[in-house]
Protein backbone atom coordinates (compact mmCIF):
# COMPACT_ATOMS: atom_id res chain seq x y z
CA UNK A 1 0.00 0.00 0.00
CA UNK A 2 1.83 3.61 -1.13
CA UNK A 3 2.33 5.70 1.95
CA UNK A 4 -0.13 8.48 2.28
CA UNK A 5 1.70 12.04 3.04
CA UNK A 6 -0.11 14.18 5.61
CA UNK A 7 -1.27 16.81 3.71
CA UNK A 8 -0.58 20.68 5.22
CA UNK A 9 -3.46 20.81 6.78
CA UNK A 10 -2.86 17.61 8.91
CA UNK A 11 0.45 18.46 10.09
CA UNK A 12 -0.95 21.99 11.75
CA UNK A 13 -3.72 20.00 13.40
CA UNK A 14 -1.04 17.30 14.73
CA UNK A 15 1.06 20.05 16.13
CA UNK A 16 -1.82 21.95 17.79
CA UNK A 17 -2.90 18.68 19.29
CA UNK A 18 0.32 17.94 20.51
CA UNK A 19 0.57 21.12 22.18
CA UNK A 20 -2.40 20.96 24.23
CA UNK A 21 -1.85 17.66 25.25
CA UNK A 22 1.53 18.23 26.24
CA UNK A 23 0.77 19.22 29.65
CA UNK A 24 1.71 22.79 29.75
CA UNK A 25 -0.08 24.14 32.89
CA UNK A 26 -3.08 26.97 32.01
CA UNK A 27 -3.31 26.29 28.54
CA UNK A 28 -6.83 24.29 27.06
CA UNK A 29 -7.04 26.28 23.70
CA UNK A 30 -4.66 28.01 21.16
CA UNK A 31 -5.60 31.55 20.43
CA UNK A 32 -5.10 32.47 16.68
CA UNK A 33 -2.57 34.90 16.92
CA UNK A 34 -0.81 33.11 20.24
CA UNK A 35 3.17 32.14 20.24
CA UNK A 36 2.04 28.92 20.75
CA UNK A 37 0.02 28.29 17.82
CA UNK A 38 2.42 30.41 15.48
CA UNK A 39 4.80 27.71 16.62
CA UNK A 40 2.53 25.40 15.44
CA UNK A 41 2.05 26.40 12.25
CA UNK A 42 6.03 26.87 11.45
CA UNK A 43 7.13 23.89 13.01
CA UNK A 44 3.98 22.14 10.30
CA UNK A 45 5.17 23.93 7.78
CA UNK A 46 8.27 22.86 8.12
CA UNK A 47 7.77 19.31 8.46
CA UNK A 48 5.71 19.78 5.37
CA UNK A 49 8.87 21.17 3.61
CA UNK A 50 10.85 18.03 4.43
CA UNK A 51 7.91 15.55 3.39
CA UNK A 52 8.51 17.07 -0.10
CA UNK A 53 11.60 17.04 -0.14
CA UNK A 54 12.11 12.83 0.85
CA UNK A 55 8.82 12.65 -2.02
CA UNK A 56 11.56 14.14 -4.65
CA UNK A 57 14.37 12.26 -3.15
CA UNK A 58 12.38 8.96 -3.74
CA UNK A 59 11.39 9.99 -7.19
CA UNK A 60 15.49 10.30 -8.11
CA UNK A 61 16.31 6.84 -6.49
CA UNK A 62 14.73 5.05 -9.66
CA UNK A 63 14.98 5.36 -13.42
CA UNK A 64 11.76 5.43 -14.64
CA UNK A 65 10.45 8.60 -12.05
CA UNK A 66 13.98 10.41 -12.07
CA UNK A 67 14.20 13.63 -13.77
CA UNK A 68 16.77 15.90 -15.80
CA UNK A 69 20.53 15.37 -14.62
CA UNK A 70 19.34 12.60 -12.39
CA UNK A 71 17.89 10.62 -15.24
CA UNK A 72 20.88 11.34 -17.10
CA UNK A 73 22.96 9.76 -14.22
CA UNK A 74 20.95 6.68 -14.14
CA UNK A 75 21.12 6.41 -18.29
CA UNK A 76 25.05 6.86 -18.05
CA UNK A 77 25.09 3.99 -15.89
CA UNK A 78 24.10 2.06 -18.82
CA UNK A 79 25.67 3.74 -21.49
CA UNK A 80 22.75 5.56 -22.76
CA UNK A 81 23.07 9.56 -23.56
CA UNK A 82 20.43 12.05 -24.48
CA UNK A 83 20.46 13.16 -28.06
CA UNK A 84 21.48 16.41 -28.30
CA UNK A 85 20.06 18.82 -31.26
CA UNK A 86 21.42 18.93 -34.44
CA UNK A 87 21.93 21.18 -37.03
CA UNK A 88 20.53 20.50 -40.59
CA UNK A 89 22.73 20.86 -43.56
CA UNK A 90 21.83 20.78 -47.19
CA UNK A 91 23.00 23.01 -50.49
CA UNK A 92 21.90 25.97 -51.86
CA UNK A 93 22.54 27.36 -55.77
CA UNK A 94 22.58 30.92 -57.25
CA UNK A 95 23.20 32.54 -60.49
CA UNK A 96 26.51 33.29 -61.34
CA UNK A 97 28.67 34.61 -63.96
CA UNK A 98 32.04 33.55 -65.19
CA UNK A 99 34.16 31.57 -63.01
CA UNK A 100 32.90 33.39 -59.71
CA UNK A 101 32.57 31.01 -56.70
CA UNK A 102 30.99 31.48 -52.92
CA UNK A 103 34.17 31.18 -50.40
CA UNK A 104 34.00 28.74 -47.52
CA UNK A 105 32.46 30.18 -44.60
CA UNK A 106 29.93 33.05 -46.41
CA UNK A 107 27.04 33.57 -44.16
CA UNK A 108 23.74 32.67 -46.16
CA UNK A 109 20.33 33.94 -44.91
CA UNK A 110 17.49 31.30 -45.02
CA UNK A 111 13.80 31.88 -45.60
CA UNK A 112 12.00 31.57 -42.05
CA UNK A 113 14.78 33.84 -40.16
CA UNK A 114 16.92 31.39 -40.71
CA UNK A 115 21.26 31.68 -41.50
CA UNK A 116 23.66 29.19 -42.25
CA UNK A 117 26.94 28.65 -43.19
CA UNK A 118 28.64 27.73 -46.41
CA UNK A 119 30.69 24.38 -45.49
CA UNK A 120 32.61 24.62 -48.97
CA UNK A 121 33.38 26.75 -51.63
CA UNK A 122 30.84 27.11 -54.15
CA UNK A 123 31.13 25.05 -57.61
CA UNK A 124 29.65 25.21 -60.61
CA UNK A 125 26.54 23.27 -61.81
CA UNK A 126 25.12 23.18 -65.58
CA UNK A 127 22.15 20.50 -64.11
CA UNK A 128 19.89 23.98 -63.46
CA UNK A 129 19.12 26.92 -63.64
CA UNK A 130 18.13 29.07 -60.81
CA UNK A 131 14.62 31.69 -61.19
CA UNK A 132 12.74 33.24 -58.50
CA UNK A 133 9.39 33.90 -58.35
CA UNK A 134 7.52 36.55 -55.89
CA UNK A 135 8.20 35.94 -52.88
CA UNK A 136 9.57 31.88 -52.87
CA UNK A 137 12.30 30.21 -54.73
CA UNK A 138 11.95 27.99 -56.71
CA UNK A 139 14.37 25.71 -58.85
CA UNK A 140 14.20 24.93 -62.95
CA UNK A 141 15.10 21.62 -64.59
CA UNK A 142 16.51 23.52 -67.99
CA UNK A 143 19.97 23.06 -69.06
CA UNK A 144 22.23 25.66 -68.69
CA UNK A 145 26.08 26.17 -69.36
CA UNK A 146 28.85 25.83 -67.15
CA UNK A 147 29.57 28.84 -64.70
CA UNK A 148 25.97 29.95 -64.94
CA UNK A 149 25.04 28.62 -61.37
CA UNK A 150 26.92 27.70 -58.66
CA UNK A 151 26.11 25.21 -55.76
CA UNK A 152 27.87 25.18 -52.08
CA UNK A 153 27.11 23.09 -49.12
CA UNK A 154 25.63 25.17 -46.26
CA UNK A 155 25.04 23.90 -42.51
CA UNK A 156 22.28 26.16 -40.52
CA UNK A 157 24.07 27.75 -37.59
CA UNK A 158 20.78 26.86 -35.44
CA UNK A 159 20.50 23.22 -34.31
CA UNK A 160 16.63 22.11 -34.45
CA UNK A 161 14.28 20.97 -36.77
CA UNK A 162 12.95 24.33 -37.69
CA UNK A 163 16.78 24.09 -40.06
CA UNK A 164 15.17 21.53 -41.91
CA UNK A 165 13.87 23.71 -44.90
CA UNK A 166 12.33 22.58 -48.32
CA UNK A 167 14.42 22.71 -51.66
CA UNK A 168 13.10 25.73 -53.80
CA UNK A 169 12.97 28.11 -50.49
CA UNK A 170 15.15 31.22 -51.19
CA UNK A 171 18.11 31.99 -49.75
CA UNK A 172 20.64 35.43 -50.13
CA UNK A 173 23.85 36.07 -49.09
CA UNK A 174 24.57 38.26 -46.15
CA UNK A 175 27.37 40.28 -47.95
CA UNK A 176 27.89 40.67 -51.67
CA UNK A 177 30.29 38.02 -54.04
CA UNK A 178 31.95 39.78 -57.01
CA UNK A 179 29.97 37.60 -59.55
CA UNK A 180 27.43 36.19 -57.91
CA UNK A 181 23.44 36.80 -57.46
CA UNK A 182 22.48 38.15 -53.88
CA UNK A 183 19.29 35.68 -53.80
CA UNK A 184 19.62 32.23 -54.85
CA UNK A 185 17.53 28.94 -53.20
CA UNK A 186 17.98 25.76 -51.70
CA UNK A 187 18.91 23.69 -54.45
CA UNK A 188 18.62 20.59 -52.34
CA UNK A 189 16.21 20.31 -48.87
CA UNK A 190 17.82 20.83 -45.36
CA UNK A 191 17.65 17.55 -43.98
CA UNK A 192 19.29 16.16 -40.72
CA UNK A 193 18.24 18.79 -37.82
CA UNK A 194 16.85 17.38 -34.72
CA UNK A 195 15.64 19.03 -31.03
CA UNK A 196 17.12 17.81 -28.60
CA UNK A 197 15.11 14.36 -27.39
CA UNK A 198 11.93 15.11 -25.31
CA UNK A 199 12.58 13.28 -21.47
CA UNK A 200 9.67 10.74 -22.14
CA UNK A 201 11.76 9.45 -25.13
CA UNK A 202 15.05 9.44 -22.99
CA UNK A 203 13.00 7.67 -20.32
CA UNK A 204 12.05 5.22 -22.80
CA UNK A 205 15.17 4.20 -24.00
CA UNK A 206 16.63 4.28 -20.43
CA UNK A 207 14.08 2.04 -19.07
CA UNK A 208 15.13 -0.47 -22.11
CA UNK A 209 18.24 -0.39 -21.66
CA UNK A 210 18.37 -1.84 -18.14
CA UNK A 211 15.31 -4.16 -19.43
CA UNK A 212 17.82 -5.78 -22.09
CA UNK A 213 20.85 -7.66 -21.86
CA UNK A 214 24.39 -7.05 -23.16
CA UNK A 215 24.96 -6.20 -26.53
CA UNK A 216 25.60 -9.24 -28.95
CA UNK A 217 24.20 -7.48 -32.34
CA UNK A 218 20.44 -9.33 -31.77
CA UNK A 219 17.20 -6.99 -33.26
CA UNK A 220 17.00 -5.55 -29.89
CA UNK A 221 20.47 -4.03 -29.99
CA UNK A 222 20.14 -2.53 -33.99
CA UNK A 223 16.62 -1.20 -32.79
CA UNK A 224 18.78 0.22 -29.87
CA UNK A 225 21.57 1.57 -31.92
CA UNK A 226 18.98 3.26 -34.48
CA UNK A 227 17.18 5.19 -31.74
CA UNK A 228 20.53 6.80 -30.04
CA UNK A 229 20.86 8.59 -33.91
CA UNK A 230 19.75 12.04 -32.81
CA UNK A 231 16.14 12.67 -34.87
CA UNK A 232 15.09 8.55 -35.24
CA UNK A 233 11.96 8.37 -32.95
CA UNK A 234 10.95 4.83 -34.43
CA UNK A 235 13.05 1.76 -35.72
CA UNK A 236 12.33 -1.84 -36.66
CA UNK A 237 14.90 -4.43 -37.84
CA UNK A 238 14.27 -7.27 -40.83
CA UNK A 239 17.17 -10.07 -40.01
CA UNK A 240 18.71 -11.13 -43.67
CA UNK A 241 16.47 -8.95 -45.74
CA UNK A 242 18.51 -8.62 -48.33
CA UNK A 243 20.11 -12.24 -48.10
CA UNK A 244 22.61 -13.61 -46.23
CA UNK A 245 24.54 -11.58 -43.68
CA UNK A 246 22.52 -8.73 -44.17
CA UNK A 247 20.32 -6.85 -41.51
CA UNK A 248 17.21 -4.08 -42.89
CA UNK A 249 16.90 -0.87 -40.53
CA UNK A 250 14.12 0.87 -41.01
CA UNK A 251 13.81 4.41 -39.56
CA UNK A 252 11.35 7.13 -38.96
CA UNK A 253 11.92 10.57 -38.21
CA UNK A 254 8.70 11.77 -37.17
CA UNK A 255 9.52 15.22 -35.53
CA UNK A 256 12.32 15.81 -37.42
CA UNK A 257 11.31 15.17 -41.15
CA UNK A 258 7.47 16.24 -39.59
CA UNK A 259 7.21 17.93 -43.52
CA UNK A 260 7.65 14.64 -44.81
CA UNK A 261 5.11 12.69 -42.74
CA UNK A 262 8.20 11.34 -40.64
CA UNK A 263 9.34 9.48 -43.52
CA UNK A 264 13.58 10.15 -43.30
CA UNK A 265 14.70 12.24 -46.50
CA UNK A 266 17.24 10.17 -48.43
CA UNK A 267 18.12 7.36 -50.37
CA UNK A 268 18.32 3.81 -48.70
CA UNK A 269 21.55 2.36 -48.64
CA UNK A 270 24.46 1.72 -46.39
CA UNK A 271 27.44 3.40 -45.23
CA UNK A 272 30.23 4.00 -48.39
CA UNK A 273 32.98 2.55 -46.16
CA UNK A 274 30.52 -0.79 -46.68
CA UNK A 275 31.68 -1.46 -50.65
CA UNK A 276 29.38 -4.33 -50.43
CA UNK A 277 25.97 -2.01 -51.14
CA UNK A 278 25.27 1.80 -52.45
CA UNK A 279 25.89 4.27 -49.88
CA UNK A 280 22.63 5.67 -48.69
CA UNK A 281 22.47 9.23 -48.27
CA UNK A 282 20.33 12.22 -45.87
CA UNK A 283 18.99 10.85 -43.09
CA UNK A 284 19.80 7.47 -43.79
CA UNK A 285 23.28 7.96 -44.77
CA UNK A 286 23.71 9.26 -40.62
CA UNK A 287 21.79 6.01 -39.20
CA UNK A 288 24.04 4.04 -41.54
CA UNK A 289 27.26 5.60 -40.78
CA UNK A 290 26.27 5.51 -36.97
CA UNK A 291 25.09 1.17 -37.30
CA UNK A 292 28.41 1.00 -39.36
CA UNK A 293 30.42 1.85 -35.91
CA UNK A 294 28.84 -0.69 -34.07
CA UNK A 295 27.85 -3.62 -36.35
CA UNK A 296 29.50 -6.72 -35.89
CA UNK A 297 32.24 -7.07 -38.32
CA UNK A 298 30.75 -8.90 -40.92
CA UNK A 299 26.91 -7.37 -41.01
CA UNK A 300 25.87 -5.37 -43.71
CA UNK A 301 23.41 -3.15 -41.84
CA UNK A 302 21.21 -1.46 -44.93
CA UNK A 303 19.11 1.49 -43.72
CA UNK A 304 15.81 2.07 -45.27
CA UNK A 305 13.03 4.54 -45.40
CA UNK A 306 9.74 2.65 -44.90
CA UNK A 307 7.82 2.98 -48.01
CA UNK A 308 4.15 4.44 -47.23
CA UNK A 309 0.70 2.57 -47.22
CA UNK A 310 -2.13 4.75 -47.45
CA UNK A 311 -5.24 3.74 -46.02
CA UNK A 312 -8.47 6.41 -46.93
CA UNK A 313 -11.18 6.16 -44.21
CA UNK A 314 -14.64 6.70 -45.00
CA UNK A 315 -17.02 7.39 -41.81
CA UNK A 316 -20.77 7.90 -42.38
CA UNK A 317 -23.82 7.70 -40.18
CA UNK A 318 -22.39 10.85 -37.92
CA UNK A 319 -25.30 12.76 -38.68
CA UNK A 320 -25.35 16.52 -37.40
CA UNK A 321 -21.87 15.42 -36.17
CA UNK A 322 -20.44 15.36 -39.54
CA UNK A 323 -18.61 18.51 -39.44
CA UNK A 324 -14.48 19.58 -40.15
CA UNK A 325 -13.81 19.51 -36.22
CA UNK A 326 -15.18 15.70 -35.73
CA UNK A 327 -12.75 15.14 -39.33
CA UNK A 328 -10.40 17.12 -37.68
CA UNK A 329 -10.77 13.93 -34.42
CA UNK A 330 -10.99 11.60 -36.16
CA UNK A 331 -7.74 12.31 -37.68
CA UNK A 332 -5.73 12.45 -34.54
CA UNK A 333 -7.47 9.34 -33.54
CA UNK A 334 -6.11 7.61 -36.53
CA UNK A 335 -3.03 8.94 -36.12
CA UNK A 336 -2.25 7.88 -32.96
CA UNK A 337 -3.35 4.47 -33.63
CA UNK A 338 -0.99 4.49 -36.74
CA UNK A 339 1.89 5.91 -34.85
CA UNK A 340 1.72 3.18 -32.06
CA UNK A 341 0.97 0.02 -34.10
CA UNK A 342 2.17 0.25 -37.61
CA UNK A 343 5.51 -1.04 -38.72
CA UNK A 344 7.12 -2.07 -42.07
CA UNK A 345 5.14 -5.10 -43.24
CA UNK A 346 2.54 -4.80 -39.93
CA UNK A 347 -0.67 -6.10 -40.84
CA UNK A 348 -3.96 -3.68 -38.86
CA UNK A 349 -7.13 -5.26 -38.16
CA UNK A 350 -10.63 -3.53 -38.08
CA UNK A 351 -10.93 -3.61 -34.18
CA UNK A 352 -7.90 -1.52 -34.03
CA UNK A 353 -8.93 1.66 -35.85
CA UNK A 354 -12.65 1.07 -34.55
CA UNK A 355 -10.91 1.07 -30.56
CA UNK A 356 -8.98 4.13 -32.20
CA UNK A 357 -12.39 6.04 -33.40
CA UNK A 358 -14.44 4.50 -30.50
CA UNK A 359 -12.56 6.65 -27.76
CA UNK A 360 -13.64 9.62 -29.32
CA UNK A 361 -17.45 8.89 -28.02
CA UNK A 362 -19.13 9.71 -31.18
CA UNK A 363 -23.26 9.49 -30.76
CA UNK A 364 -23.45 7.12 -34.01
CA UNK A 365 -21.08 6.36 -36.75
CA UNK A 366 -20.44 3.76 -39.50
CA UNK A 367 -17.03 2.88 -40.70
CA UNK A 368 -17.68 2.53 -44.42
CA UNK A 369 -14.03 2.03 -45.39
CA UNK A 370 -11.76 0.14 -44.85
CA UNK A 371 -14.11 -2.65 -44.95
CA UNK A 372 -11.54 -5.66 -44.14
CA UNK A 373 -8.03 -6.33 -42.44
CA UNK A 374 -5.13 -3.82 -43.88
CA UNK A 375 -2.43 -6.13 -45.16
CA UNK A 376 0.86 -4.74 -46.13
CA UNK A 377 1.83 -4.80 -49.89
CA UNK A 378 5.00 -5.91 -49.30
CA UNK A 379 7.47 -6.12 -46.38
CA UNK A 380 8.85 -2.85 -46.61
CA UNK A 381 5.12 -1.04 -46.50
CA UNK A 382 4.32 0.37 -43.82
CA UNK A 383 0.20 1.54 -43.07
CA UNK A 384 -0.42 5.28 -42.83
CA UNK A 385 -3.22 7.09 -42.59
CA UNK A 386 -4.34 8.49 -46.03
CA UNK A 387 -7.54 10.90 -46.46
CA UNK A 388 -10.42 11.10 -44.07
CA UNK A 389 -13.93 11.32 -45.43
CA UNK A 390 -17.27 12.11 -43.13
CA UNK A 391 -20.75 12.03 -43.99
CA UNK A 392 -23.92 12.20 -42.36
Amino acid sequence: MPYQRPTLTDLRQQAQQDILSGGISGVSTLLRFSVLNVLALVLAGLAYLHYGFIDWIALQAVPWTATDEYLEGWAALKGVTRKAATSASGIVAFSASGNATIPAGTTVMIAGGLTGVTTADSVASSGFSVSLSGSSGVVSASTVSAGAVTIAPVSVSTAGIAGNVAAGAVVTLSSPVEGVSGSGVVSTAFTGGSDIEDPDSFRARTLAAYAAGGENGNRADWVKWALEVPGVTRAWVNPLGYGAGSVVVYVMFDSAESASGGFPVGTNGTDPADNRYVAATGDQLTVAQALYAKRSVTALGIVCAPIAQRVDFVVNSLGTAATDATKAQIEDALDDMFLRISAPGATIYPNQWIAAINALGLATYNILSPAATIVPDHVGSMPVRGTVTVEA
